[in-house]
C-alpha cells in the first residue's frame, strides 16, 4: 500500500481549485442568471426556473394584455371624452387624440406598475391565471422591477411612430426568445411569465 502524497500544484493559489481552467467561462453567482452566460450551459450554471411554474404560454399572455388594455382605456377614455371630444376625427387634427392617447398609456403604466408591485398580476393576468416572476427566484417582482418592467412597456410608446416601432419589437420579442419567452420588458426587470393554474 502507497503512502504517496500528491504534491501541490505551484499553479494554485488561495481560493483557486485544483484543475481549474483561467480560459473556461464562469458560471454566474447565485442570483445572477444574467452573468456571462445566461442561461446556463456549459459553465454548468443552473436553470433559474428549476422548481417554478411553467411558462405561460403566448396566447394567454396576449389575452391578458387585451383585457388590461380594455380594463384601463375605457374608462379612461370615457373619462377624457368631455376634455377632447371625438379625438379629432372630424378632420380638425390629431392633437386631442394624441393627448388622450399619452394618458392613458401613463395610466397604464401607473395601473401596472403598481398591480405587479402588489402581487405580480394585473387584472387580465388573473383572469389568465398566470402571473410576473423574478427569474432569479420566482418571487413577486416587487419596486422597482415592476416599475421598470411596466416602464419599458408603456412609456416608450410615447414617442411618436419609433415608440410604436420599439414597441412592436418588444412584445414580439418572446415569440423567438429562448428559453424563456422574455419579451424586452421581461429582460428589462429580469422577469418571466410562468402560469398559475
Amino acid at each position: 500500500m502507497s503512502t504517496h502524497q500528491p504534491r501541490p500544484d505551484p499553479e494554485e493559489g488561495p481560493g483557486r481549485e485544483a484543475g481549474e481552467d483561467e480560459g473556461l467561462p464562469k458560471a454566474p453567482p447565485p442570483g445572477e442568471p444574467y452573468g456571462d452566460n445566461p442561461y446556463g450551459g456549459p459553465a454548468g450554471a443552473a436553470d433559474p426556473l428549476a422548481g417554478m411554474p411553467p411558462l405561460a404560454n403566448r396566447g394567454k399572455r396576449l389575452v391578458a394584455r387585451v383585457i388590461d388594455s380594455i380594463v384601463v382605456g375605457v374608462p379612461v377614455t370615457l373619462l377624457m371624452w368631455p376634455l377632447v371630444g371625438n379625438y379629432g376625427w372630424d378632420g380638425d387634427g390629431g392633437g386631442g387624440a394624441y393627448g388622450s392617447e399619452a394618458v392613458v398609456l401613463v395610466v397604464y403604466f401607473i395601473y401596472e406598475g403598481l398591480m405587479l408591485s402588489a402581487r405580480g398580476q394585473t387584472l387580465g393576468k388573473m383572469a389568465m391565471r398566470i402571473r410576473v416572476a423574478m427569474l432569479r427566484d420566482g418571487a413577486v417582482p416587487r419596486g422597482n422591477p415592476a416599475w421598470y418592467r411596466a416602464g419599458v412597456y408603456s412609456l416608450p410608446q410615447l414617442l411618436p411612430c419609433i415608440g410604436f416601432v420599439f414597441w412592436l419589437v418588444n412584445v414580439l420579442n418572446c415569440t423567438w426568445d429562448k428559453p424563456y419567452r422574455q419579451c424586452v420588458h421581461d429582460k428589462a426587470a429580469r422577469t418571466v411569465v410562468v402560469s398559475t393554474a
